[in-house]
């Protein structure tokens, strides 16, 4: 204790040993009142304003492409312009000159009626394996849209229907595609699951599984169909689904029924 209040009795060297040792110490204190507000977290409106926010990712620019990447006709490859007197973005060749045009696709089923039941067809494919669907399927060139449900219901059924009459036209712009739903009854209580069905079956319209369903249109027309029946006045639907980019097919929450029309 001698030695630290009267240092003058120390020997020089040790004198300066003793203050090499001891320097730091006021500047580490010093220091501390600096590096304190970097390490508190700021939980005012005032102290948020004054923290620099972090810098904004810079977005990646996407370029557009075709989904017709070749000509149909010659075979090379396509390129996305905007021809002359059009708005849009086409897949124009980039030998020819042709332009080549995306079109919605058509789908085409058929709601059986039978016994105050409606069939139903379990999916043995993808998408929405294992999921419940009306027999409805692409319509073919060559065969009328009634035709076309017919087809698809003795593909994926094994049913052989009468076309009643048509039900409900549904638009799904996001992914390209147009439904028309007919109402159609069996020719004979004959039915089974088709090369494309894991099974088939007739469902009360309070039994419709509608947690375990397809596809968006499959559910917008069984339901309009349930509310048809129990006002006891079938009519003829029609409205836009639209799709909620990302979501999944059979996501009940994925879609908004848009211009529905019932006449």
């Amino acid at each position: 204790m001698l030695l630290l209040r009267s240092h003058h009795l120390l020997l020089p060297h040790a004198a300066r040993l003793l203050a090499r040792r001891a320097s730091p110490l006021p500047r580490a204190a010093a220091a501390a009142p600096r590096l304190r507000p970097l390490r508190m977290s700021t939980s005012n409106s005032s102290a948020s304003a004054s923290s620099p926010a972090a810098p904004s990712p810079t977005p990646v620019a996407t370029v557009p492409k075709s989904r017709i990447p070749f000509c149909p006709a010659c075979g090379s490859p396509t390129k996305l312009a905007v021809p002359d007197g059009d708005e849009k973005m086409r897949a124009v060749c980039s030998s020819c000159g042709r332009v080549h045009y995306e079109n919605p696709k058509m789908v085409v089923g058929c709601l059986v009626e039978h016994d105050n039941k409606v069939l139903l067809c379990r999916r043995k494919i993808e998408p929405a394996y294992g999921l419940w669907t009306l027999p409805a399927g692409y319509l073919e060139v060559g065969e009328s849209a009634a035709e076309g449900a017919s087809r698809e219901t003795l593909e994926e059924a094994c049913a052989d229907v009468e076309i009643v009459s048509p039900f409900a036209q549904l638009d799904i712009p996001l992914i390209g595609q147009s439904y028309i739903i007919f109402r159609a009854k069996m020719k004979s209580p004959n039915f089974s699951p088709g090369a494309e069905s894991l099974e088939c079956a007739l469902f009360a319209l309070d039994d419709i599984p509608f947690d375990s369903l397809a596809f968006s249109s499959i559910i917008v027309t069984l339901r309009m169909y349930i509310e048809d029946v129990k006002s006891g006045n079938i009519k003829f639907h029609y409205c836009t689904i639209n799709k909620r980019i990302g979501a999944g097919p059979s996501d009940l929450r994925s879609f908004d029924i848009d211009n529905h029309l019932a006449v």
